[in-house]
Formats: structure tokens, sequence, C-alpha cells
């Protein structure tokens, strides 16, 4: 199913966002979150997979750094420091820290260190979308980091300065940078073009110091917004969940109508139990491996939207989303600590091995801690 804009949408759109506002007041004597899930176990989940990754051998790269994954190594990048707090933290774990480290190493060596995937192996492009693909992915993470601590680093500034040398200048993609595609969803497909553009405008709007500001991002600023725009019609509605994402943190993205459009489809998109689906948000994909698609809600899908609702404004109080983030306190394996999410490019038998096939729990549960943690802040 593809997103669509209008006149009627709009106006369920706008019965429901009235709904949700006098529903979010009716719930107020209530407020808190329930705290009924366990941080330390979702901690050593985090921390075992993200150990698990450096130490693999196919995510080895070159002057000893690591590939910086969508479904492991970015999610634990983003979502590590939130539980911070409640494990008594005072600084990064030892895997942040890794991790970290690599990611400054190769952003220090740009030009030095070799792309994730090359052509000569992995097939034409590869070399340029590793290059985009990992641009992108460096400045989100770092600025992420910047953002905790109120001042851009020389590092992030150089992420940033690596990412807009990769933008688009030209063609459909012009505004965008060009991205890995392993017939992948939804993160490495045709279409994860569209993801990769709006984890830049993300980076770029939680960047602290009023870095986009600066007359330079604006003018890089431009296309990009362009581009979410100009190819907004044709997204999945995953894609858009990533779009309200990155709309929450550059203010002006998108006109107020889209915003409101996207989150009356997620909305309408909720399953009975409170929480939501990957596969029904990716519209026709069929799994290579020809397995049927799982339809029950998920982690991944669940951990995200309920986060990316509240970025947009969404109070955690409103019905519509405490029935989500009810779903993420029930739903958490309390041994292991992790939230459950499928595939949807096979199951769960044809992955390389049993730790490969717990990619997509890996970044389930790091969305459901940013959502939970987002949740109980209120």
């Amino acid at each position: 199913m593809r997103l669509t804009c209008g006149f009627v949408a709009c106006l369920l759109v706008g019965i429901f966002v009235a709904g949700w506002r006098i529903a979010a007041r009716a719930d107020r004597p209530e407020t808190k979150i329930a705290k009924t899930w366990d941080p330390m176990t979702a901690a050593a989940y985090l921390d075992r997979r993200q150990a698990w990754w450096m130490e693999w051998p196919r995510a080895q790269r070159d002057h000893g750094t690591v590939c910086v994954s969508c479904h492991t190594a970015v999610p634990y990048a983003l979502s590590r420091s939130a539980l911070r707090a409640a494990l008594a933290e005072q600084a990064p774990s030892p895997n942040e820290r890794r991790l970290l480290d690599s990611v400054t190493k190769r952003v220090r060596l740009w030009k030095e260190v070799e792309p994730f995937y090359k052509d000569a192996e992995r097939g034409p492009y590869k070399s340029v979308e590793s290059r985009g693909t990992e641009s992108v992915l460096n400045a989100l993470i770092l600025s992420s980091r910047d953002a905790q601590n109120g001042q851009l680093s020389n590092d992030a500034r150089k992420a940033f300065e690596n990412m807009w040398a990769e933008q688009q200048t030209g063609g459909k993609q012009k505004g965008a940078w060009l991205w890995l595609r392993f017939k992948n969803e939804p993160w490495e497909a045709d279409d994860s073009d569209y993801f990769g553009a709006t984890l830049a405008a993300v980076a770029v709007g939680i960047a602290p110091g009023n870095y986009r500001a600066t007359p330079e991002v604006q003018t890089s600023l431009r296309p990009l917004r362009e581009y979410l725009n100009r190819e907004f019609a044709v997204q999945t509605p995953i894609n858009g969940v990533l779009l309200l994402w990155a709309a929450a943190k550059l203010p002006g993205l998108i006109e107020p109508d889209r915003q409101e459009a996207i989150i009356g489809g997620l909305l309408k998109k909720q399953q009975a139990d409170g929480g939501w689906s990957l596969s029904s948000l990716s519209g026709d994909w069929k799994r290579s491996d020809g397995t049927p698609q799982e339809t029950g809600s998920d982690g991944y899908a669940t951990g995200l939207i309920t986060f990316v609702l509240q970025q947009a404004g969404i109070s955690p109080e409103n019905a519509k989303l405490k029935q989500g983030l009810a779903w993420l306190t029930a739903n958490q394996d309390r041994t292991e600590g992790s939230w459950l999410a499928y595939s949807l490019n096979k199951n769960k038998e044809h992955h390389i091995s049993p730790e490969t096939a717990l990619f997509m729990n890996d970044a389930a549960t790091s969305y459901a801690v940013l959502s939970l943690t987002a949740a109980n802040r209120h």
C-alpha cells in the first residue's frame, strides 16, 4: 500500500487529531506509563549483540574497524545511552566506546579506508553505494552522541563534511545519497535511498550548536527537503515513519497536513492488540525464500512507531499511543531482555546462523528502549 494525501484523508486526519488531543487531556490523571519492563536485561542483550557483531568475521573492515549495520550497530549507538540513567552509568558502556572509536577512526581516515563493500567483490556500484550509506550513518551516530553533550565535535563536523560530499547533485536522486541495495527491506532495497535521506535529515536536526542554521548547511538542506517531498508519494508507510521522525527534528521539512496524514495513516494500521506489524507497512514486498510474511505485531514496528510518534509531539498519555507502549511493556522477553521482530526477507530457518536470525530483534530492542525511556521521562 502506498501513502496518499487526498482531501478525504486530510479531513479524516483532522478528526483523528482532534480526538487524540481530547483523549490526551482525558487521560491526564493517570499520567505515568507503567515501568513494567526491565532496562537491565535490555542493556545486557544489546551489549551482548553489539559485542558479537564487532567480533563477527563478516563485520570486520580494514584498519581494525567494523561495519556500521542498520540492524545492530546504528540502533545500538542511538539507544544504548538512553539506558544510562536507569543503570546509574556515568559514561558510555565499553561496547559503545568501541563502536564510537571505530566510527571516529573511519571518519578521520575517510580517504584511506576502503568502502564497506567493493565492486569487485559485490557487484556494480557497491563502492559508491557503500560510501553514501556510511557517510550518513557515521554522521548520525556522532551527531547523536554530541547531542547529549551539547557541542558538536570536530569529528562530527568531519563526518558531516563527508556526508555532504556524497549527496547527489543531479538526476532523480538529487538531494539524496546512493544507498546499498541488496534486495533486503527495509534498509537495503531499491527504495532505501529514501530511508537514508531521512536519516541524514535526522542527523542534521539533532546536531547541537545550531549546526543546521549555517548558510552552507541550509544550501545542502534545500535539495534534501525537495527530494523527500518529491518522492514521498511513492513511499511505503514504513518510510513515512522515518520522514515523520526527520520532520520532528527539522521544522519546516514537510507541511503540517502531510505530517498529520502520516500520523493518521499509522494509527489506522495499529492492530487490535495495540502493536504494529512491519509487514503491513511494507507494501507488497515478498520474501526471497518464498515463506509468508509474519502479520502479528512486532517489536521493530511498534518500537519505532511509538518512539517517532512521541518525537512528533504525541503525548504518551494519548490513548492510542498508550496502547502501543503497553504492548511493548507486555512483550519484552524477560529472560533475554529483547523484543521479537521478523525479517521481511526470509524466515529464521533460512538465515546464515541463529545469531544472524536475531538482526531484527536487535533493531526492535533498540527502538523499544528509545520509546519506553522517552515515555518514562514524561
